[in-house]
Protein backbone atom coordinates (compact mmCIF):
# COMPACT_ATOMS: atom_id res chain seq x y z
CA UNK A 1 0.00 0.00 0.00
CA UNK A 2 1.29 3.38 -0.84
CA UNK A 3 1.98 5.94 1.47
CA UNK A 4 0.64 9.65 1.12
CA UNK A 5 4.65 11.07 0.36
CA UNK A 6 4.96 7.69 -1.78
CA UNK A 7 2.19 8.69 -3.77
CA UNK A 8 3.49 11.88 -4.13
CA UNK A 9 6.58 11.48 -5.45
CA UNK A 10 4.81 9.05 -8.17
CA UNK A 11 2.15 11.75 -9.48
CA UNK A 12 5.46 14.27 -9.61
CA UNK A 13 7.64 11.63 -11.66
CA UNK A 14 4.56 10.80 -13.66
CA UNK A 15 3.64 14.88 -14.34
CA UNK A 16 7.49 15.51 -15.01
CA UNK A 17 7.43 12.77 -17.54
CA UNK A 18 4.52 13.47 -19.65
CA UNK A 19 5.84 16.88 -19.48
CA UNK A 20 9.17 15.52 -21.15
CA UNK A 21 7.32 13.45 -23.57
CA UNK A 22 4.86 15.96 -24.84
CA UNK A 23 8.10 18.90 -25.56
CA UNK A 24 8.07 20.15 -22.40
CA UNK A 25 11.22 20.67 -19.95
CA UNK A 26 10.97 20.65 -16.37
CA UNK A 27 11.02 23.93 -14.71
CA UNK A 28 14.37 26.04 -14.31
CA UNK A 29 15.24 26.27 -11.07
CA UNK A 30 16.04 29.18 -9.56
CA UNK A 31 19.68 28.76 -9.35
CA UNK A 32 20.46 28.13 -12.75
CA UNK A 33 18.74 31.64 -13.97
CA UNK A 34 20.88 34.67 -14.93
CA UNK A 35 19.92 37.78 -14.29
CA UNK A 36 21.28 40.60 -16.49
CA UNK A 37 21.15 44.15 -16.32
CA UNK A 38 19.90 46.16 -19.12
CA UNK A 39 20.66 49.75 -19.09
CA UNK A 40 18.32 52.21 -21.00
CA UNK A 41 16.83 55.75 -21.23
CA UNK A 42 13.50 56.61 -20.84
CA UNK A 43 11.36 55.57 -24.17
CA UNK A 44 13.29 52.95 -24.87
CA UNK A 45 12.56 51.20 -21.61
CA UNK A 46 8.53 50.97 -22.50
CA UNK A 47 9.72 49.24 -25.72
CA UNK A 48 11.75 46.86 -23.87
CA UNK A 49 8.53 46.25 -21.68
CA UNK A 50 6.77 45.34 -24.28
CA UNK A 51 9.15 41.98 -25.29
CA UNK A 52 10.22 41.20 -21.69
CA UNK A 53 7.51 38.50 -20.93
CA UNK A 54 8.00 36.68 -24.28
CA UNK A 55 11.38 36.62 -24.11
CA UNK A 56 11.12 35.07 -20.80
CA UNK A 57 9.07 32.65 -22.10
CA UNK A 58 11.41 32.10 -24.91
CA UNK A 59 14.70 32.28 -22.44
CA UNK A 60 13.65 30.65 -19.02
CA UNK A 61 17.09 30.60 -17.99
CA UNK A 62 17.74 34.40 -18.37
CA UNK A 63 15.57 37.23 -16.62
CA UNK A 64 16.05 41.11 -17.29
CA UNK A 65 16.29 43.69 -14.99
CA UNK A 66 16.00 47.23 -16.62
CA UNK A 67 17.71 49.92 -15.53
CA UNK A 68 16.55 53.38 -16.73
CA UNK A 69 17.59 56.85 -15.97
CA UNK A 70 17.44 60.09 -17.17
CA UNK A 71 18.62 60.71 -21.29
CA UNK A 72 21.66 62.63 -20.46
CA UNK A 73 22.51 60.75 -16.85
CA UNK A 74 22.34 57.40 -18.61
CA UNK A 75 24.50 57.89 -21.26
CA UNK A 76 27.31 60.03 -19.15
CA UNK A 77 26.91 57.23 -16.46
CA UNK A 78 27.59 54.36 -19.01
CA UNK A 79 30.57 56.23 -20.23
CA UNK A 80 32.13 56.88 -16.21
CA UNK A 81 31.09 53.20 -15.39
CA UNK A 82 32.98 51.76 -18.35
CA UNK A 83 36.16 54.30 -17.96
CA UNK A 84 36.29 52.63 -14.37
CA UNK A 85 35.10 49.21 -15.94
CA UNK A 86 33.13 48.38 -12.49
CA UNK A 87 29.50 47.83 -12.05
CA UNK A 88 28.91 47.77 -15.84
CA UNK A 89 25.56 47.00 -17.37
CA UNK A 90 25.41 43.57 -19.41
CA UNK A 91 23.62 45.26 -22.13
CA UNK A 92 23.78 49.57 -22.62
CA UNK A 93 21.47 50.86 -24.86
CA UNK A 94 23.02 53.81 -26.71
CA UNK A 95 21.36 56.47 -28.79
CA UNK A 96 22.53 57.85 -32.19
CA UNK A 97 24.12 61.05 -30.71
CA UNK A 98 26.50 59.18 -28.38
CA UNK A 99 26.86 56.08 -30.74
CA UNK A 100 29.74 57.82 -32.81
CA UNK A 101 32.18 58.66 -29.12
CA UNK A 102 31.20 55.02 -27.93
CA UNK A 103 32.10 53.21 -30.80
CA UNK A 104 35.61 55.06 -31.21
CA UNK A 105 36.31 55.08 -27.55
CA UNK A 106 36.48 51.41 -26.30
CA UNK A 107 35.23 49.11 -23.95
CA UNK A 108 32.54 47.30 -25.91
CA UNK A 109 33.01 43.59 -27.24
CA UNK A 110 33.48 43.77 -30.90
CA UNK A 111 30.19 41.59 -32.41
CA UNK A 112 31.52 40.48 -35.51
CA UNK A 113 33.75 38.33 -33.42
CA UNK A 114 33.62 35.06 -31.78
CA UNK A 115 31.32 33.66 -29.97
CA UNK A 116 28.85 36.60 -31.24
CA UNK A 117 29.63 36.48 -35.32
CA UNK A 118 27.37 39.35 -35.51
CA UNK A 119 28.13 39.44 -39.20
CA UNK A 120 25.93 37.22 -40.84
CA UNK A 121 22.56 39.40 -39.65
CA UNK A 122 24.33 42.69 -41.36
CA UNK A 123 22.35 41.72 -44.75
CA UNK A 124 19.42 42.01 -42.51
CA UNK A 125 19.71 45.42 -41.20
CA UNK A 126 19.61 48.41 -42.89
CA UNK A 127 22.58 49.58 -43.92
CA UNK A 128 23.18 53.08 -43.12
CA UNK A 129 22.55 52.10 -39.43
CA UNK A 130 24.84 48.86 -39.63
CA UNK A 131 27.47 51.41 -40.38
CA UNK A 132 27.10 53.70 -37.65
CA UNK A 133 27.43 51.01 -35.40
CA UNK A 134 30.85 50.04 -36.86
CA UNK A 135 34.39 51.70 -35.76
CA UNK A 136 36.17 52.80 -39.12
CA UNK A 137 39.24 51.92 -38.12
CA UNK A 138 38.63 47.92 -37.76
CA UNK A 139 35.88 47.73 -39.35
CA UNK A 140 34.61 45.91 -36.19
CA UNK A 141 30.99 46.19 -35.06
CA UNK A 142 30.54 47.89 -31.51
CA UNK A 143 26.72 48.53 -31.23
CA UNK A 144 24.16 46.59 -32.78
CA UNK A 145 21.40 48.66 -34.29
CA UNK A 146 17.95 48.30 -32.53
CA UNK A 147 15.89 50.92 -34.34
CA UNK A 148 15.98 54.08 -36.80
CA UNK A 149 13.81 57.38 -36.30
CA UNK A 150 12.69 58.91 -40.23
CA UNK A 151 12.27 62.60 -39.93
CA UNK A 152 9.01 63.88 -40.17
CA UNK A 153 6.84 66.53 -39.50
CA UNK A 154 3.33 66.09 -36.97
CA UNK A 155 0.85 69.07 -38.42
CA UNK A 156 -2.54 69.88 -37.04
CA UNK A 157 -5.14 69.21 -39.49
CA UNK A 158 -7.71 70.49 -38.11
CA UNK A 159 -6.07 73.95 -38.50
CA UNK A 160 -4.72 73.84 -41.83
CA UNK A 161 -8.52 72.87 -42.22
CA UNK A 162 -9.50 76.26 -40.65
CA UNK A 163 -6.91 78.08 -43.28
CA UNK A 164 -8.34 76.22 -45.92
CA UNK A 165 -4.93 74.76 -46.58
CA UNK A 166 -4.25 71.63 -48.66
CA UNK A 167 -1.15 69.76 -46.93
CA UNK A 168 -0.04 68.31 -50.85
CA UNK A 169 0.54 72.24 -51.58
CA UNK A 170 2.99 72.38 -48.87
CA UNK A 171 6.51 71.02 -50.20
CA UNK A 172 9.25 73.71 -49.21
CA UNK A 173 10.69 75.74 -46.43
CA UNK A 174 9.09 78.73 -48.06
CA UNK A 175 5.65 76.85 -48.80
CA UNK A 176 5.51 76.56 -44.76
CA UNK A 177 6.82 79.77 -43.49
CA UNK A 178 4.07 81.33 -45.84
CA UNK A 179 1.25 79.59 -43.91
CA UNK A 180 2.56 80.06 -40.96
CA UNK A 181 2.03 83.60 -41.63
CA UNK A 182 -1.45 83.03 -42.38
CA UNK A 183 -2.17 80.66 -38.92
CA UNK A 184 -0.13 83.51 -36.90
CA UNK A 185 -2.42 86.14 -38.62
CA UNK A 186 -5.50 84.11 -36.93
CA UNK A 187 -4.97 85.24 -33.56
CA UNK A 188 -2.62 85.32 -30.66
CA UNK A 189 -0.67 82.33 -29.22
CA UNK A 190 0.07 80.88 -32.72
CA UNK A 191 2.68 79.86 -34.38
CA UNK A 192 4.14 77.78 -36.99
CA UNK A 193 6.75 76.42 -34.82
CA UNK A 194 7.28 76.17 -31.40
CA UNK A 195 11.22 76.69 -31.52
CA UNK A 196 12.76 77.70 -34.34
CA UNK A 197 15.62 75.77 -33.34
CA UNK A 198 13.76 72.95 -34.41
CA UNK A 199 14.27 74.30 -37.58
CA UNK A 200 18.14 74.41 -38.08
CA UNK A 201 17.54 70.94 -36.10
CA UNK A 202 15.87 69.18 -39.36
CA UNK A 203 18.37 70.90 -42.10
CA UNK A 204 21.41 70.16 -40.24
CA UNK A 205 20.38 66.51 -39.90
CA UNK A 206 20.17 66.34 -43.65
CA UNK A 207 22.51 65.28 -46.07
CA UNK A 208 25.15 62.06 -45.87
CA UNK A 209 27.14 64.13 -43.25
CA UNK A 210 26.65 65.40 -39.63
CA UNK A 211 29.48 67.98 -38.25
CA UNK A 212 32.40 66.21 -39.76
CA UNK A 213 33.22 64.83 -43.01
CA UNK A 214 34.89 61.47 -43.82
CA UNK A 215 38.32 62.43 -43.04
CA UNK A 216 36.41 64.08 -39.39
CA UNK A 217 37.41 67.45 -40.74
CA UNK A 218 34.51 70.19 -39.24
CA UNK A 219 31.87 71.14 -41.75
CA UNK A 220 30.04 73.68 -39.89
CA UNK A 221 30.75 76.72 -41.94
CA UNK A 222 29.85 74.67 -45.21
CA UNK A 223 26.29 75.46 -46.83
CA UNK A 224 24.08 72.90 -45.42
CA UNK A 225 24.89 74.70 -41.55
CA UNK A 226 24.37 78.54 -43.43
CA UNK A 227 21.02 77.48 -44.38
CA UNK A 228 20.07 75.89 -41.31
CA UNK A 229 21.08 79.32 -39.25
CA UNK A 230 19.49 81.45 -41.86
CA UNK A 231 16.08 79.76 -42.11
CA UNK A 232 16.06 79.29 -38.04
CA UNK A 233 16.59 82.95 -38.07
CA UNK A 234 13.96 83.83 -40.18
CA UNK A 235 11.57 81.94 -38.49
CA UNK A 236 12.43 84.16 -35.52
CA UNK A 237 12.62 87.38 -36.80
CA UNK A 238 8.83 86.70 -38.82
CA UNK A 239 7.60 85.91 -35.09
CA UNK A 240 6.78 82.63 -36.19
CA UNK A 241 7.89 80.61 -33.50
CA UNK A 242 7.16 80.51 -29.30
CA UNK A 243 10.55 80.20 -28.27
CA UNK A 244 9.24 77.64 -26.23
CA UNK A 245 12.17 74.68 -25.28
CA UNK A 246 11.41 71.21 -25.56
CA UNK A 247 10.03 69.18 -23.01
CA UNK A 248 9.11 71.73 -21.08
CA UNK A 249 5.11 72.43 -19.83
CA UNK A 250 5.02 75.13 -21.83
CA UNK A 251 5.84 72.90 -24.69
CA UNK A 252 3.56 70.31 -23.94
CA UNK A 253 0.75 73.06 -23.79
CA UNK A 254 1.30 73.46 -27.79
CA UNK A 255 0.70 70.21 -28.64
CA UNK A 256 -3.09 69.88 -26.98
CA UNK A 257 -3.89 73.40 -27.28
CA UNK A 258 -2.87 73.51 -31.17
CA UNK A 259 -1.32 76.36 -31.17
CA UNK A 260 2.06 75.31 -32.85
CA UNK A 261 0.78 74.38 -35.98
CA UNK A 262 3.63 72.13 -36.77
CA UNK A 263 5.80 70.03 -34.84
CA UNK A 264 9.29 68.33 -36.45
CA UNK A 265 11.02 65.28 -34.69
CA UNK A 266 11.33 61.37 -35.51
CA UNK A 267 8.67 59.39 -35.89
CA UNK A 268 8.96 58.08 -31.91
CA UNK A 269 7.24 61.43 -31.22
CA UNK A 270 3.92 60.41 -32.18
CA UNK A 271 4.32 57.63 -29.42
CA UNK A 272 3.96 60.32 -27.08
CA UNK A 273 1.67 62.25 -28.74
CA UNK A 274 -0.77 59.57 -28.92
CA UNK A 275 0.33 57.98 -25.58
CA UNK A 276 0.63 60.69 -23.16
CA UNK A 277 1.06 64.32 -24.40
CA UNK A 278 -2.11 64.61 -25.65
CA UNK A 279 -4.17 61.71 -26.21
CA UNK A 280 -7.61 64.13 -26.51
CA UNK A 281 -6.45 65.61 -29.64
CA UNK A 282 -7.04 61.98 -31.37
CA UNK A 283 -7.94 62.76 -34.95
CA UNK A 284 -6.59 66.67 -35.03
CA UNK A 285 -2.96 65.42 -36.58
CA UNK A 286 -1.37 64.46 -39.74
CA UNK A 287 1.89 63.36 -40.75
CA UNK A 288 4.20 64.87 -43.88
CA UNK A 289 7.26 64.35 -45.27
CA UNK A 290 9.92 66.68 -44.35
CA UNK A 291 10.25 69.71 -46.89
CA UNK A 292 12.65 69.95 -49.61
CA UNK A 293 12.83 66.93 -50.33
CA UNK A 294 15.10 66.03 -46.98
CA UNK A 295 14.98 62.41 -45.36
CA UNK A 296 16.91 62.25 -42.43
CA UNK A 297 17.09 60.10 -38.98
CA UNK A 298 15.90 61.89 -35.70
CA UNK A 299 16.94 59.53 -33.34
CA UNK A 300 17.17 55.85 -32.63
CA UNK A 301 19.70 53.93 -30.67
CA UNK A 302 22.09 50.63 -30.60
CA UNK A 303 22.36 47.87 -28.03
CA UNK A 304 26.02 46.93 -26.83
CA UNK A 305 28.27 44.75 -24.55
CA UNK A 306 30.87 46.62 -22.27
CA UNK A 307 33.81 44.29 -21.83
CA UNK A 308 33.65 44.40 -18.15
CA UNK A 309 30.09 42.83 -18.48
CA UNK A 310 29.88 39.56 -16.35
CA UNK A 311 26.60 37.82 -18.05
CA UNK A 312 28.07 38.20 -21.86
CA UNK A 313 26.68 34.95 -23.55
CA UNK A 314 23.08 35.89 -21.83
CA UNK A 315 23.80 39.72 -23.13
CA UNK A 316 23.89 38.26 -26.76
CA UNK A 317 20.97 36.49 -26.39
CA UNK A 318 18.50 39.45 -25.32
CA UNK A 319 20.51 41.52 -28.45
CA UNK A 320 19.63 38.68 -30.52
CA UNK A 321 16.25 38.66 -29.52
CA UNK A 322 15.78 42.47 -29.79
CA UNK A 323 17.27 43.17 -33.22
CA UNK A 324 17.36 40.35 -35.17
CA UNK A 325 13.18 39.02 -34.75
CA UNK A 326 10.63 40.58 -36.64
CA UNK A 327 8.10 39.86 -33.91
CA UNK A 328 10.28 41.96 -30.90
CA UNK A 329 10.55 44.47 -33.42
CA UNK A 330 6.93 45.19 -34.62
CA UNK A 331 5.95 44.82 -30.49
CA UNK A 332 8.45 47.41 -29.83
CA UNK A 333 6.88 49.83 -32.86
CA UNK A 334 3.48 49.40 -31.56
CA UNK A 335 4.36 49.78 -27.88
CA UNK A 336 6.10 53.32 -28.95
CA UNK A 337 6.63 54.36 -32.64
CA UNK A 338 10.47 52.43 -32.06
CA UNK A 339 10.69 51.86 -36.06
CA UNK A 340 12.46 48.39 -36.78
CA UNK A 341 15.79 48.57 -37.99
CA UNK A 342 15.08 44.49 -39.53
CA UNK A 343 14.47 45.12 -43.00
CA UNK A 344 12.57 41.88 -42.58
CA UNK A 345 9.91 43.52 -40.52
CA UNK A 346 8.97 45.98 -42.92
CA UNK A 347 6.95 43.63 -44.69
CA UNK A 348 4.96 43.39 -42.02
CA UNK A 349 1.22 43.91 -41.42
CA UNK A 350 1.12 46.58 -39.77
CA UNK A 351 2.37 49.11 -42.16
CA UNK A 352 -0.75 48.46 -44.05
CA UNK A 353 -3.34 49.78 -41.13
CA UNK A 354 -4.38 53.67 -40.95
CA UNK A 355 -4.36 55.19 -38.08
CA UNK A 356 -7.50 56.70 -36.24
CA UNK A 357 -5.42 59.29 -33.85
CA UNK A 358 -4.47 60.80 -37.86
CA UNK A 359 -7.67 61.41 -38.89
CA UNK A 360 -7.25 58.01 -41.20
CA UNK A 361 -3.79 58.47 -42.18
CA UNK A 362 -1.26 55.32 -42.99
CA UNK A 363 1.72 57.40 -41.35
CA UNK A 364 3.59 54.09 -40.96
CA UNK A 365 3.54 53.37 -44.28
CA UNK A 366 4.46 57.22 -45.15
CA UNK A 367 7.47 56.46 -42.34
CA UNK A 368 8.21 53.14 -44.18
CA UNK A 369 8.67 55.10 -47.35
CA UNK A 370 10.68 57.82 -45.79
CA UNK A 371 12.88 55.14 -43.95
CA UNK A 372 13.72 53.65 -47.56
CA UNK A 373 15.31 57.06 -48.12
CA UNK A 374 17.30 58.08 -45.82
CA UNK A 375 21.34 58.25 -46.83
CA UNK A 376 24.02 56.68 -44.99
CA UNK A 377 25.12 59.27 -42.38
CA UNK A 378 28.58 58.98 -40.61
CA UNK A 379 29.06 59.19 -37.13
CA UNK A 380 32.07 61.04 -35.10
CA UNK A 381 33.10 60.57 -31.75
CA UNK A 382 32.95 64.45 -31.19
CA UNK A 383 29.37 64.44 -32.18
CA UNK A 384 28.32 65.32 -28.82
CA UNK A 385 30.78 67.65 -28.25
CA UNK A 386 29.86 69.80 -31.79
CA UNK A 387 25.89 69.35 -31.21
CA UNK A 388 26.49 71.73 -28.23
CA UNK A 389 28.75 73.75 -29.64
CA UNK A 390 26.94 74.82 -32.95
CA UNK A 391 23.48 74.55 -30.50
CA UNK A 392 24.98 77.65 -28.20
CA UNK A 393 26.31 79.39 -31.43
CA UNK A 394 22.10 79.44 -32.85
CA UNK A 395 21.54 80.49 -29.61
CA UNK A 396 23.56 84.00 -30.13
CA UNK A 397 22.15 83.96 -33.43
CA UNK A 398 18.62 84.00 -32.60
CA UNK A 399 18.84 86.00 -29.32
CA UNK A 400 21.82 88.32 -29.90
CA UNK A 401 21.59 88.73 -33.19
CA UNK A 402 24.88 87.94 -34.27
CA UNK A 403 26.11 87.54 -37.69
CA UNK A 404 25.13 83.97 -38.59
CA UNK A 405 28.59 83.51 -40.76
CA UNK A 406 30.68 84.86 -37.68
CA UNK A 407 28.79 82.92 -35.19
CA UNK A 408 29.82 79.57 -37.46
CA UNK A 409 33.38 80.03 -37.84
CA UNK A 410 33.73 81.07 -34.20
CA UNK A 411 32.12 78.25 -33.33
CA UNK A 412 34.22 75.59 -35.94
CA UNK A 413 37.20 77.37 -34.22
CA UNK A 414 36.21 76.15 -30.93
CA UNK A 415 35.39 72.70 -31.60
CA UNK A 416 38.96 72.25 -33.46
CA UNK A 417 40.07 73.28 -29.94
CA UNK A 418 38.13 70.90 -27.98
CA UNK A 419 39.47 68.11 -30.51
CA UNK A 420 42.91 69.51 -29.73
Amino acid sequence: MFSRKSLLLTVMAFVMAASLLLGGSPEIMAEDVTTITVAAFPDQDSGFEAILDDFHEKHPHIRVELEVADFDDHHQTLLTRIAAGSNVPDVANVEIAFVGDFVNRGGFENLTAEPYNAGRFEEDIIGYKWAQGTNDDTGNLIAMPLDISPGTMFYRRDRLDELGVDIDDLNTMEDWIEVGEEFVAEGDDRWLFADAASVYEMIRRSGDHQFFDDDGEPIITSDKFVRAFEMAKEVRDRGLDGQIGEWSNEWFSTFEEGTALVHTSGAWLGGHIQNWMAPETAGKWGVTNLPDDMYINWGGSFVAIPEDAENKEEAWEFIKYVTTNVEPQIKQFEAANIFPSLLDAFDDDIFEVSSDFYGGQNVRELWLDAARQIPEVNTNRYDNIAEDIVGDALTEVLEEDKDIMQALEDAEELLRRRMR
